[in-house]
């Protein structure tokens, strides 16, 4: 996506944004597709082959990135190596929302979020949920990758194509991780550089979505207001570190928690359901017809 938004830097938004965009999905669902073949027809762990995959990227890029992509002009004994600046052309627009002129005096501003740096990322993100809702409880494709995910055997003898299911839900996720990428860069980094993180570029951004996926109850609807919360979280513990010295490492422990308590409750709801269908009593039988006696036959 990057690499697209650099090559069109001359072309204007409405075709260099799209087309971008859609080239980081394009390369993260071939990526994840990966992952999604060794899983369906050489039943590799798709938990392993992902981690590996991600160290693969990373490797990858950081090569690139002091290569091909390497910013001539950013060259430096301790700079961080880094691509040239996207045009102006290719930046996704604030958000930004006209206030009403006796709320001015009130916020400081006559636009909202004109003071931070919220973009049409934030807007995409929730579009992305909501069509991915839509896809996956109320078409038939999301039922059938729902039933591979929850039990495969039934699958397969409802004549569900399992190993098709399962490459397709990889292509999708990929291609959601690859948008969200790029997302990133258009609307924050306007360049793709590393942030001196182990991982290189996310920091953990992507064990982040998988805690906000468990708090969202495993729904993108859910994961809306889940990914907000945990936003906040991250935000509030940035501030928290600046002026309180509190250690941002006590939200990670946070995180921790809840993934325990959200992974224990679905724990203890499915062993109470076992024992209520164990103890159920059975359905009684049906009553039988009395018999006719001979004298009311007679009669």
């Amino acid at each position: 996506g990057v690499t697209v938004a650099l090559a069109l830097a001359e072309s204007p938004s409405l075709i260099v944004i799209p087309l971008s965009l859609l080239a980081g999905f394009a390369a993260g669902a071939l990526y994840g597709g990966l992952a999604g073949f060794l899983k369906a027809y050489f039943n590799v762990n798709e938990i392993l082959t992902t981690i590996m995959l991600n160290q693969v990227a990373v490797q990858l890029m950081n090569f690139l990135l002091n290569g091909v992509l390497l910013d001539p002009t950013e060259v430096g004994v301790n700079a961080i190596p880094k691509t040239a600046r996207i045009a102006q052309a290719a930046e996704l627009p604030r958000l930004s929302i006209p206030l009403p002129e006796f709320t001015t005096e009130l916020f400081g501003t006559a636009e909202l979020f004109s003071r931070t740096r919220l973009h049409w990322g934030l807007i995409i993100a929730i579009a992305l949920a909501v069509v991915t809702y839509i896809l996956l409880w109320r078409t038939t494709v999301g039922y059938r990758i729902r039933a591979v995910g929850y039990n495969e055997r039934a699958s397969r003898y409802a004549g569900i194509d399992i190993k098709r299911h399962i490459v397709l839900s990889m292509l999708l996720a990929g291609g959601f991780a690859g948008l969200g990428g790029v997302v990133q860069v258009l609307g924050l980094q306007y360049r793709l550089q590393t942030d001196g993180s182990p991982t290189g570029f996310t920091g953990s951004a992507g064990f982040n979505g998988i805690v906000a996926a468990l708090f969202g109850g495993l729904n993108p609807i859910g994961a809306i207001p889940a990914s907000f919360f945990f936003g906040g979280l991250l935000v509030g513990a940035q501030k928290m570190q600046r002026d309180l010295g509190v250690p941002a490492s006590l939200i990670t422990a946070i995180n921790g928690l809840i993934v325990m308590f959200v992974v224990s409750a679905q724990y203890f709801a499915r062993r109470r359901a076992r024992r209520r269908a164990a103890v159920k009593p059975d359905a009684p039988e049906p009553a039988r017809p009395l018999a006719v006696t001979s004298t009311e036959s007679g009669t």
